[in-house]
């Protein structure tokens, strides 16, 4: 479970997070995927960074399991997160970069589990500098599902990724959230989302505008897609702000 209290974190003059409050827990011990959405400026990605400890908020708290994390470190040993761009050193292989990761953490790695499943095999000697964007994709999610970690955070995790490996990804995520893992997305793919997500929690302007599940949203807003409720929420903020 994530609780989020009173966050304030402003750069500069510019205020990003303004009080929020948001509680993560899914409802049963089968874990739960919670979909992080809003525009860009919304906040969201501070948010991510600030539960992962990369950025410090000027006022609040964060728990996770009940014990506040911020200024602490150790807790990060039990997240597994995905960044949105994967910049890998270009010079090494994939397999010289998947020993270094797996000595950096101190834990058990099934970095082969997700070689086959990836289907990365042929490209282990290869140069990081040398393969395409999606099979830079596809070794950032290696690295980030081959740790065994009770809170995963994927942050775009679609980018670059051809059908079969975007199917892939979907079972991975699938596996983890049934083994009880609570998982955060980021994604402006709402039909990603859509198929995905257990509930969708909706910044804008450093605050939340909506938590809840999908069918929840789609009847606030009297739409029937998570792309058209979202629009709906957009654009009753801007008719409101005139």
């Amino acid at each position: 479970m994530i609780e989020i209290k009173n966050l304030y974190k402003k750069f500069g003059k510019v205020e990003v997070l303004k009080g929020l409050d948001l509680t993560i827990n899914p409802n049963t011990s089968e874990g739960g995927i919670f979909a992080v959405l809003g525009p860009n400026g919304s906040g969201k990605t501070t948010l991510i960074k600030s539960i992962l400890g990369m950025v410090i908020p000027n006022k609040g708290d964060i728990e996770i399991q009940g014990k506040s994390v911020l200024k602490k470190h150790q807790y990060r040993n039990n997240i597994n997160y995905l960044p949105q761009i994967a910049n890998f050193p270009s010079n090494l292989s994939v397999n010289e970069l998947i020993k270094m990761v797996k000595n950096l953490r101190p834990k058990p790695a099934a970095d082969q589990e997700f070689i086959d499943l990836l289907r990365l095999e042929p490209f282990l000697d290869k140069k990081l500098g040398n393969l395409s964007g999606g099979t830079k994709q596809k070794v950032n999610i290696l690295l980030t599902f081959m740790f065994d970690s009770e809170l995963i955070i994927l942050d775009e995790p679609t980018t670059g990724l051809d059908p079969i490996s975007l199917l892939n990804l979907k079972k991975i995520i699938v596996a983890e959230k049934e083994k009880g893992k609570l998982i955060l997305i980021t994604s402006h793919i709402m039909s990603f989302v859509e198929e995905m997500a257990d509930e969708i929690v909706f910044l804008l302007d450093g605050k939340i505008y909506f938590k809840g599940t999908l069918a929840a949203i789609k009847e606030q807003t009297k739409q029937n897609d998570l792309e058209h409720a979202i629009a709906a929420i957009l654009t009753h903020n801007n008719s409101t702000l005139k």
